[in-house]
């Protein structure tokens, strides 16, 4: 099987070119009860019957929290020069507003530093879903209210940290935590209503421009942006209806929330099709969303494939299927990034998360997960062909680093490149990252500045 992994040329990716791991809070950090932190609304929806698929949640995870230093020598020995982690909110300002959480600040301080002393760039998410549970009890995203907490958030952990980050995202996917949150109540906080969901939305894209314009104001000098889960959705036939369900849903997913964030306006057609659940927006929030940013971080997995009826099953497709049910399809990437670049005036793009679920087994002290290997193999050759054609790509990094609390899934789907025995916390480099490693030792000058702020280009 080793055969069909591509050989990439080390002279494909440029001098400086970022490579990562991602993690987020909630998904490793554990000790949801410890030192001061609050509540957040996983915490609360893990504890509804049948939200997890396993009936566990997020309160011991990876114990993160207390192995960051073991952690983060884990992340060095792989050779990258970037780890995208995110702050869990209710863990450094418990209820959402007021009083800051001096314990959960210092953890962060000293995960920053630990990244700076090993030479790898730190890039900070403001939001990876964790909302403390107090605000959501005061309406939570639904809430223009939130949009001001979460800019006096941003503001506390940007002074505190952003003399040392790279980057600085305000939010992780707004689409899942609008509609897999909202309007479908899969994910936290469990809300099944449109308009409730598309609102959410709106006051998540309206708190990202009312943040980067405050970060901005405070003199930050991280890089700012916002990350999208986006994939190319495309119609099961050239037939007239299967097309425009193809772009109604392709206006869903990807221009809902790129044409504000670049054209200052909601796209037309989903507009027409939201009808009543469209959102309140007040005069000059698009202006707001439209702020500018320094980077678009892209997380891709899959495409998606629909007819007038609905989506397609992914397994009618005769290819390759990951543990997650989705298709393995890594031209989607190139199409996707290519398209992005075409349609959008984007300074910088950055493939924040990349990377599959297998049914992985841990067998004489070793994880030989062939397929993961294959597919982010096939990913960064793909996004050579995207830099090929001229994409301002800065750069990849793998999700995840670690096994983790995969959401509704639980534990039971694994994404990690490192092995995580949930029983003993004892981590195992899986194939993937001995791949990783060797590929990234290949790799050109992956220096980080010294101050931890990005090299000037």
């Amino acid at each position: 099987m080793l055969e069909s992994i591509p050989q990439i040329h080390s002279t494909a990716f440029p001098e400086g070119f970022i490579w990562g791991v991602a993690t987020s809070a909630y998904q490793i950090e554990g000790a949801a009860a410890e030192d001061g932190r609050g509540a957040s609304i996983w915490d609360t929806f893990c504890r509804l019957p049948g939200a997890i698929a396993d009936g566990s949640n997020g309160d011991v995870a990876c114990e993160h929290y207390r192995r960051w230093a073991t952690d983060l020598e884990l992340i060095a020995s792989l050779g990258v020069n970037a780890y995208r982690f995110s702050v869990a909110w209710p863990r450094v300002q418990p209820l959402g507003e007021g009083a800051w959480n001096a314990k959960g600040m210092a953890f962060y301080d000293r995960l920053v530093d630990g990244l700076l002393e090993r030479g790898i760039g730190a890039h900070l998410t403001l939001n990876h879903w964790d909302l403390p549970q107090a605000l959501q009890d005061k309406g939570g995203w639904a809430s223009r209210d939130t949009v001001h907490r979460f800019v006096e958030y941003a503001c506390g952990v940007a002074q505190r940290l952003g003399d040392r980050v790279v980057s600085i995202t305000t939010h992780n996917e707004p689409f899942v935590q609008s509609i897999l949150g909202h309007e479908s109540g899969i994910f936290a906080p469990g809300v099944r209503d449109r308009g409730v969901a598309m609102q959410a939305a709106h006051h998540l894209l309206l708190s990202h421009g009312m943040a980067v314009q405050a970060l901005r104001t405070l003199g930050i000098r991280s890089d700012l942006g916002i990350v999208l889960n986006l994939a190319p959705i495309q119609a099961a036939s050239g037939a007239a209806e299967d097309r425009a369900r193809a772009h109604l849903e392709d206006g869903r997913l990807v221009r809902w929330y790129m044409d504000p964030l670049f054209k200052a306006a909601y796209p037309e057609d989903v507009l027409a099709f939201l009808g009543q659940d469209a959102p309140r927006i007040e005069h000059g929030d698009m202006a707001i969303v439209a702020t500018p940013i320094d980077f678009l971080g892209v997380n891709y997995y899959s495409r998606a494939v629909f007819s007038a009826s609905g989506p397609q099953d992914p397994h009618d497709s005769g290819a390759e299927i990951t543990d997650m049910g989705w298709e393995v399809y890594p031209e989607g990437l190139t199409e996707l990034l290519v398209r992005l670049h075409r349609d959008y005036a984007i300074p910088a793009l950055y493939v924040t998360e990349n990377g599959a679920a297998f049914k992985d087994q841990l067998v004489n002290g070793r994880v030989h997960d062939t397929a993961r290997m294959r597919y982010i193999a096939n990913h960064i050759a793909a996004v050579g062909k995207a830099l090929h054609q001229g994409v301002p790509l800065r750069g990849f990094m793998v999700w995840s680093l670690l096994d983790n609390f995969e959401w509704a899934s639980g534990y039971a789907k694994r994404f990690g490149i490192v092995h995580v025995d949930y029983q003993t916390q004892r981590r195992t480099l899986k194939d993937s990252a001995l791949w990783y490693q060797n590929f990234l030792s290949s790799q050109p000058d992956k220096s980080v500045a010294p101050d931890g702020l990005r090299a000037a280009a």
